[in-house]
């Protein structure tokens, strides 16, 4: 009993100084905001086949073809959703 009153003493002591360390965590990460996330996409969307439409214009292709290639050449790459009606 007597060697095992420090170890008590230690452990209880020990648990007093930390118990408290878990009530000031960080908070939680704030939920992304989806019409964000979809805003972003339309404008890198917006100028990336501005962008790729402009180089192929400068190679002699018609703009209306260019941007036409343009789109296709961008689902392909980046694969991602058709932008959304407003």
């Amino acid at each position: 009993m007597i060697k095992s009153l420090p170890l008590l003493l230690l452990f209880l002591s020990g648990l007093s100084l930390t118990a408290g360390c878990f009530h000031f965590g960080k908070n939680a990460k704030p939920k992304e905001n989806p019409a964000i996330a979809a805003e972003l996409e339309e404008s890198f969307r917006q100028r990336w086949i501005e962008k790729r439409a402009i180089e192929l214009g400068t190679k002699g292709m018609a703009p209306d073809l260019a941007r036409a290639q343009a789109i296709e050449e961008f689902k392909t790459k980046y694969n991602f959703p058709a932008p959304t009606a407003r």
